[in-house]
């Protein structure tokens, strides 16, 4: 499988104050839908959610434009990112507002191949049960329509990812 590369942001989390994840079945796609589609770091996302009386950011991952990957929060602790599948689940946020734009190809890229290496990790099925957008588990029209229709591409790529 091809190297993933995630840049470390050692956010100021208090990984003490966060419960640890005791298992791992799904993937949760998300876009960070900012009014103005900016490509916003995990930083500020961070910054947003302490803001609002989080821990810290509610995503283990954020998806930059240019396809560049930032860890967010502690890959072991439970996420603030779907209710009710918190404890279950992974959440990777692609910087923009898919309701409005499509998102880049590198962010689709970088997106197949975190899945790719997360799915093996956790033995994971790569497939629509497993691989999920917000809206599949929430109210919610996260991760946007131009996201969320390009789910199954994301899948497709994943499984060649973990095939080469």
């Amino acid at each position: 499988m091809q190297k993933l590369m995630i840049n470390e942001t050692f956010l100021d989390t208090e990984a003490d104050s966060y419960m640890t994840r005791r298992e791992t079945n799904a993937v949760v796609i998300h876009h960070t839908g900012t009014l103005e589609d900016a490509d916003v770091s995990a930083d500020e996302i961070d910054c947003t959610h302490k803001g609002l009386g989080w821990t810290g950011i509610g995503y283990h991952y954020v998806i930059r434009k240019d396809g560049t990957i930032e860890r967010g929060r502690p890959h072991s602790a439970i996420g603030a990112h779907a209710y009710g599948r918190n404890s279950d689940t992974i959440g990777i946020a692609l910087s923009g507002n898919f309701e409005l734009t499509e998102p880049t190809p590198q962010q689709i890229e970088s997106t197949a191949l975190l899945t790719a290496h997360l799915t093996y990790r956790y033995e994971i099925p790569i497939d629509a049960t497993h691989i999920l957008g917000h809206r599949d588990i929430n109210a919610t029209a996260c991760p946007g329509r131009n996201l969320g229709r390009m789910l199954p591409t994301i899948i497709g790529k994943a499984i060649w990812y973990q095939e080469h």
